[in-house]
């Protein structure tokens, strides 16, 4: 294969200045729209569309599905095409660019729907929405693993991505209860709001991530990979395989209890009051949990704070089993706890995706970031279907029915059992997928030094003898 250097420019580390926290807040903004969007759009949307503008329940789940469908499916395709581009103004700028105004303009749709909206409208709004997350989402992922090569300022900026997206979700989560004082059930209202904080933040945060620092991702190595290579690049890889298998079973965990949460506040505890609050509750204290973990990142390398954030989080959960209808305070106890965690794994396994495209730079001269952070994308909604898929059937099974006026004793220490040792489970599962992870600070800076190396060489190389 033949090697094509990378301009000094490229490859250089960012500077300490490229890096301040002014910067970084800069550079991340991006992140609160799209996190503040997710949640209403999962879990509002299709209901108020269907109750106050008459969009039939089943039309919707249907659009909505091929939606997501959609997204995963563009997913690695837009990974690997950013992984080609080459413009004035970098490979990552212009697909975020372009998925930020699909983004804009389908969320607009969705949350501001005209008077009589019909099918088609909504169904053009949900596809320019799932294009634009995956152009933008997927291509912003990649440009922050490539914002600096060093081994810990990663894991700052992916505990920044953290930070701002558990700021996000908090406050779309505060506007439906707002909504519920002052106007309860005033759907159109809610959309409004959602709308409202989603364009607020999209707008210019598209702008202050733009034009946060310069696009440091290298010019294409290759212009020509097939599928077939691109395959042989994400299953040949196995420390990559063993990361996208342990964000799955996180996302997994996450998926199960945040599927069940609702059921066991309602109708295992007997809080139906607290339904939407517990939420709210627990992701209030999400916002601590990125600086958390970035110092355990930091101090223990970015494999071990995941072991231990995931065995963190699998006891967590095993504590719910002790839960009873006397026992609501420990639910609260362990929401906090769970809060203070929250996201921890998944931010070191995000930030180790850019330590191993280094590595498979390295030995095959090919950059593969866009495609490597795309096909972490998939692992994460893979995990959350695996959730779904399995969770929800799991629990019928015990007898359990969100439609029963009384649930027998049995069906309810059923929904328990899923709900508590399911997570625990996968969360461990993530834990010992980790454990001796060989791609620590030392390895990666060894690996970065060499490439560094290498492409000074290969740049000198191609300069005119005066």
């Amino acid at each position: 294969m033949t090697y094509h250097p990378l301009p000094s420019a490229f490859t250089a580390p960012a500077s300490k200045s490229d890096l301040s926290l002014a910067r970084l807040l800069r550079f991340t903004a991006l992140v609160v729209p799209l996190a503040a969007a997710a949640q209403p759009m999962m879990a509002y949307v299709p209901a108020l569309l269907s109750r106050h503008y008459g969009i039939p329940l089943a039309t919707l789940g249907m659009l909505f599905l091929v939606g997501q469908v959609i997204n995963s499916l563009l997913d690695p395709l837009i990974g690997t095409l950013s992984d080609r581009t080459e413009s004035r103004f970098g490979r990552r700028r212009p697909w975020i660019l372009g998925g930020g105004v699909l983004f804009i303009v389908g969320s607009a749709m969705l949350f501001f729907p005209p008077v009589g909206v019909s099918t088609v409208w909504v169904g053009a709004g949900v596809l320019l929405y799932y294009l634009g997350t995956s152009a933008m989402g997927t291509t912003f992922m990649a440009w922050s693993g490539e914002a600096s090569g060093d081994y810990h300022q990663r894991t700052r900026i992916a505990s920044m991505f953290t930070l701002f997206s558990s700021c996000g979700l908090v406050v779309a989560l505060v506007l439906p209860a707002i909504v519920d004082q002052l106007r309860p059930g005033d759907g159109p209202l809610r959309l409004t709001l959602f709308g409202t904080l989603v364009l607020a933040t999209a707008v210019p945060g598209l702008w202050l991530s733009l034009t946060a620092m310069p696009d440091r991702s290298p010019p294409a190595l290759e212009r020509h990979l097939s599928f077939r290579a691109s395959l042989a690049a994400v299953l040949g890889n196995a420390l990559l395989l063993r990361v996208l298998a342990a964000d799955a079973a996180v996302t997994a965990g996450q998926g199960v209890r945040t599927g069940l949460l609702l059921f066991i506040v309602t109708f295992y505890l007997g809080r139906p009051e607290w339904a939407a609050g517990m939420f709210l509750f627990q992701y209030s204290f999400g916002i601590l949990s990125a600086p958390i973990w970035q110092r355990v990142g930091l101090a223990l390398g970015k494999a071990r704070a995941a072991v231990l954030a995931e065995l963190v989080q699998s006891a967590i959960n095993l504590g719910l089993l002790f839960l009873n209808t006397d026992r609501f305070w420990l639910m609260l106890v362990l929401a906090l706890l769970q809060g203070l965690s929250q996201g921890s794994g998944n931010l070191m396994l995000r930030s180790i995706v850019s330590d191993i495209a280094d590595q498979h730079r390295l030995a095959t001269g090919e950059d593969r970031v866009g495609l490597y952070f795309s096909v972490f994308s998939i692992s994460v909604k893979l995990g959350g279907a695996l959730a779904v898929g399995i969770a929800l059937p799991l629990v019928a099974s015990f007898g359990f029915d969100p439609k029963a006026a009384v649930n027998t004793p049995e069906a309810l220490h059923g929904l328990l059992l899923v709900f508590a040792a399911g997570p625990a489970l996968a969360h461990a599962v993530a834990a010992g997928l980790m454990i001796g992870f060989p791609l620590d600070a030392k390895r990666h800076s060894e690996i970065r030094r060499q490439l560094e190396a290498r492409d000074s060489v290969a740049a000198a190389a191609l300069v005119p003898a005066e």
